[in-house]
């Protein structure tokens, strides 16, 4: 589970895919993530990650991440298989 290679990410969290012109802004959080996927990080290394960063809920980030990891494969940010 990645980012595809060609994503321009910035160190904000805009994220653009040349491939279709499509652009997209994110939060805090959203940029956290972002930048753990593209250390390789998988799910649980992510929501570990989340979980000591911020003051949040177990369920909630278990919940969200799932949510943003769909949105990302769904707007063609990222590849399908889930580590």
């Amino acid at each position: 589970m990645k980012l595809l290679s060609n994503i321009a990410v910035s160190e904000s969290g805009y994220l653009f895919n040349p491939t279709n012109g499509d652009s997209f802004s994110s939060n805090a959080v959203a940029t956290d993530i972002i930048s753990l996927l593209k250390q390789d990080k998988n799910p649980d290394e992510i929501k570990k990650a989340i979980l000591e960063k911020y003051d949040v809920e177990k369920s909630t980030i278990e919940r969200d991440l799932d949510e943003f990891l769909q949105e990302l494969r769904d707007n063609y940010l990222m590849d399908g298989d889930v580590r």
